[in-house]
């Protein structure tokens, strides 16, 4: 079923990402309007601690911006790291968990496929995962929820 973005209220949208299923839940306030299947960098589904370890994060975040991408379609990039995300990575810090020297990342979004690289929609039905810790959607899929989404959705990410 293709979404019509007119008779969608962006202001009421929201995003659940549940990683153990590998699905985004898109809702418009307490309606379910359509579920998508996604991957992740990682098989290991756990929260992101750093720089590099192919993790997604767990929390709730907002879409900063939208944009056009040569590589993935398109790209809703997340505010991580936020306030939270912060306060978890200096507690692990604190805890030894982490080195004091390690880096939090960023630069983490929900984006398409990567057709120039041999990526194709197949990674995400199959449950391939393969960026380096952003959400990714068939081109199809994150074509359509850019048309429904706007800067300052809320996405949640949990485990």
């Amino acid at each position: 079923m293709r979404l019509n973005p007119a008779r969608i209220d962006q202001n009421k949208v929201f995003l659940l990402i549940d990683k153990s299923d590998y699905r985004l839940y898109l809702y418009e306030d307490v309606t379910l309007l359509k579920i998508y299947k996604v991957v992740f960098g990682s098989a290991d589904q756990r929260d992101k601690f750093i720089q590099g370890d192919r993790r997604t994060p767990d929390g709730t975040f907002r879409i900063l911006s939208k944009r056009f991408d040569n590589r993935w379609s398109r790209f809703l990039h997340l505010d991580y790291p936020n306030d939270i995300s912060y306060q978890k990575f200096h507690q692990r810090q604190a805890s030894g968990a982490i080195g004091r020297n390690a880096d939090i990342g960023g630069g983490i979004g929900i984006h398409g496929v990567e057709y120039g690289t041999g990526i194709r929609d197949s990674y995400v039905d199959q449950r391939i995962n393969w960026t380096l810790g952003c959400i990714s959607l068939k081109n199809g899929d994150v074509n359509e929820l850019y048309d429904v989404v706007k800067v300052g959705t809320p996405v949640v990410i949990r485990p």
